[in-house]
């Protein structure tokens, strides 16, 4: 890596509203190609500076995410192929590392004023983790992105009970009935078998979006349930708060009473 990429990555170390002012100023004590490319560096919003932050402060949180989507991408690749894959444990694990780099995105941006949506983090860092390549330049992220969901797994044709093999000659993975010992001069498979195993795909596509679409579903409805109990809890302990600072000035003003007459008292009988 060139100097001038390590003087980009500081600035997309920076705090968000330090962006424009330190790009500008770095432009200007370059000349050239290295000034235009400055120039050109787009400022991010706050979601995918916050996502870089992981990146930056908490690279251990990012590399298990990247680690964890990995591995769910390989297993919904191998249960599209027929092969035995743990899908369930490969999701759950992948949406605990979500959460905990959501988790640690919110702390940065906390610390530094900003306040990405936690469902905007979510879904970008879902499809970074899921890409199935890291990024050219991890740490620059300049805008939020979308899951790519089953389009991700494109060119991988479903099993119809036996086992696959990479046709090392187009690329695409074929299917190969157990038992079954292809030669270079076998039929390859016909319209229709594709058209078959389009539309399994197609259903597969489905059922998964369906599935995320329900997770996401109920999780923004504990979040919302939660935000509604914080709010409650919040308006509970004000008036709680405004009920003890009542108290304890009724408390002050019966003590100083009480002090006044004890004092009028003894003037009066001395008088």
């Amino acid at each position: 890596m060139s100097a001038l990429d390590d003087k980009i990555d500081d600035l997309y170390r920076l705090p968000l509203g330090e962006f424009t002012a330190a790009r500008n100023a770095l432009a200007k004590a370059l000349s050239g190609d290295e000034a235009k490319r400055i120039r050109a560096l787009e400022k991010p919003t706050v979601v995918p500076w916050a996502v870089n932050q992981v990146y930056w402060r908490a690279r251990s949180t990012f590399d298990r995410l990247m680690k964890s989507g990995e591995k769910l991408r390989a297993v919904q690749i191998a249960a599209l192929e027929g092969r035995e894959a743990d899908v369930r444990g490969a999701s759950e694990a992948h949406r605990r590392a979500i959460a905990d780099a959501v988790a640690e995105a919110e702390r940065l941006s906390a610390a530094a004023a900003a306040k990405p949506g936690a469902d905007a983090l979510a879904r970008t860092f879902e499809s970074l983790s899921l890409t199935g390549a890291a990024p050219k330049t991890p740490g620059r992220l300049t805008e939020a992105l979308q899951p790519a969901g089953f389009e991700a797994l494109l060119g991988v044709t479903p099993s119809d009970g036996g086992h696959t093999k990479a046709d090392k000659r187009s690329g695409t993975l074929e299917v190969v009935k157990s038992g079954e010992r292809r030669t270079p001069n076998a039929e390859r498979r016909t319209p229709n078998d594709e058209r078959k195993a389009s539309r399994a795909a197609a259903l597969a596509a489905e059922k998964e979006a369906a599935r995320v679409a329900r997770e996401k579903a109920e999780h923004a409805a504990a979040v919302k349930a939660a935000e509604a109990d914080l709010a409650r809890a919040v308006d509970t302990e004000q008036k709680a708060r405004e009920t003890w600072e009542r108290a304890h000035d009724d408390l002050l003003a019966a003590r100083q009473a009480l002090t006044d007459l004890r004092r009028s008292r003894f003037k009066t009988s001395h008088d």
